[in-house]
């Protein structure tokens, strides 16, 4: 699938601001115009998302051939790959995409997720996991080859729901360990591949069962970064292998080997967890891999107020990001502050719908609302901000060359020479899209609509 050479994205509010008309070429936004006018107002949350309402008379393509309204929002004909699909609106010269007004964003980044372990799309099962990482990745071992259908089919539908909802960059954890092997590492590769012209995929190699308790654990995690994988994964150096320099020689050894940046899931509690975190911030800076490693989640890294600012200093001298996945009480990583301190930040919805836990979309919108929540915010500055953190911010991570957010007030990502990556919500203002999660959206990648009305194009 090429990309249009050129086309205009016409009446569409960046970041809830006056209306615009966008010329993108060669997948670049290259022009903003203010829109003269346009006849049908700015489009609300109740706004129809008929396809044939996207498209331009211009366009080549009919508005017979648009998908209905009540198919564009089920959840199970949404987003299937296999389902019947609209024609792209942007497959002609010139064409033109209408936007009725609606808000355009930069599109979603989900900088933290977990395709292989999901249930989205299958019947509800009841929760069996019992509490700590290790017994709930035992019980995700006793159950994810038992679903009713492959582990390939279902990565490939989530990521393809997740594109629909409004994601066009994913960074996703593959767990390879003695009992899965590479099975899941490459239903997460083939995935990317169907996809490949719909969103950027990142692929974690990641030791769920950690790299010292099972023997061979090393070996298949080099296999995993031969095979394909583009990021060195590890988990709780001190409470899961209880050798905390052991794993990270190895996690930091791999990296330093293949050349490839670190993702670290940090679960552990209080004095543990900032002594992991101690020992990543200082194997960064030896090797010199600052702008190339997160800390996902960091539970307990904040809860001494005493700390904090010495950690967020850290942080930021090591250029080392983090991931969260917005839990609410004592685990909440406060987002605000870490871009006040320059330190990168990104959301992700984690494992959805799986045997770790029953919540879960595929939809960022909606685990940005989460944020908000739980962040406490009413002020439409800091929810707006959780959508900066939920676009531009966890795009920041997975690409060197995308800069991080600047300040609260910082709205990147649809201006001149921004990759034309936007999906475009039907709703007044931002906070209102984040509180209302409007189905009339239309995802554009690279130039390119790729789904509209909450289906794949």
């Amino acid at each position: 699938m090429s990309t249009p050479a050129a086309i205009t994205i016409r009446d569409v509010r960046p970041w809830g601001g006056p209306a615009v008309d966008l010329v993108v070429t060669d997948g670049v936004v290259t022009a903003v115009t203010p829109t003269t006018a346009y006849a049908e107002g700015p489009a609300t949350a109740a706004a129809s998302p008929d396809l044939a309402r996207t498209l331009s008379p211009d366009s080549a393509t009919s508005p017979d051939s648009a998908t209905s309204p009540d198919s564009a929002t089920s959840p199970d004909s949404a987003t299937s790959p296999d389902s019947a699909t609209p024609p792209d609106p942007t497959s002609s010269p010139d064409a033109v995409v209408q936007g009725r007004g609606r808000i355009a964003l930069p599109s979603f980044t989900d900088a933290h997720c977990h395709l292989d372990s999901t249930r989205v799309g299958l019947p509800f099962r009841p929760h069996t996991g019992g509490p700590g990482v290790w017994t709930m990745m035992l019980n995700d071992r006793a159950n994810w080859r038992d679903a009713e259908v492959g582990i390939t089919e279902r990565v490939t539908d989530l990521l393809g729901r997740e594109i629909a909802h409004g994601t066009t960059t994913v960074r996703s954890f593959a767990q390879v360990d003695v009992d899965a092997g590479l099975e899941r590492l490459e239903a997460v590769l083939t995935a990317r591949e169907v996809h490949r012209d719909r969103a950027s995929v990142q692929v974690v190699a990641f030791p769920q069962a950690g790299l010292l308790r099972e023997d061979g654990s090393p070996q298949v995690l080099e296999d995993a970064l031969r095979a394909g994988a583009d990021v060195v994964g590890g988990i709780d150096p001190c409470t899961l292998d209880r050798d905390p320099v052991r794993h990270l020689d190895i996690v930091f050894g791999l990296a330093e080997k293949y050349g490839l940046p670190v993702d670290v899931h940090l679960h552990e509690p209080g004095d543990l967890g900032m002594f992991s975190a101690d020992l990543i911030i200082e194997r960064t800076l030896a090797l010199g891999m600052q702008g190339q490693v997160l800390i996902s989640h960091g539970y307990a890294l904040f809860d001494d107020p005493t700390k904090v600012d010495g950690l967020l200093d850290q942080l930021a001298l090591a250029d080392i990001a983090m991931a969260t996945i917005a839990p609410g009480g004592k685990s909440r990583v406060p987002v605000d502050r870490l871009t006040e301190a320059g330190v990168r930040v990104g959301l992700g919805q984690d494992g959805q719908r799986d045997y770790w836990s029953p919540y879960g979309n595929a939809d960022m919108l909606d685990r940005t609302w989460q944020l908000a929540f739980t962040m406490g915010h009413r002020a439409d500055h800091l929810i707006e901000h959780c959508v900066a953190v939920a676009t531009r911010g966890g795009r920041s991570i997975m690409e060197p060359q995308t800069p991080a957010l600047s300040a609260l007030s910082d709205r990147p990502g649809v201006s001149v020479g921004d990759p034309a990556d936007l999906v475009l919500v039907a709703a007044e203002t931002v906070t209102s899209a984040v509180m209302d999660r409007p189905s009339d959206r239309t995802v554009v990648r690279a130039g390119r609509v790729v789904a509209d009305g909450l289906q794949l194009v």
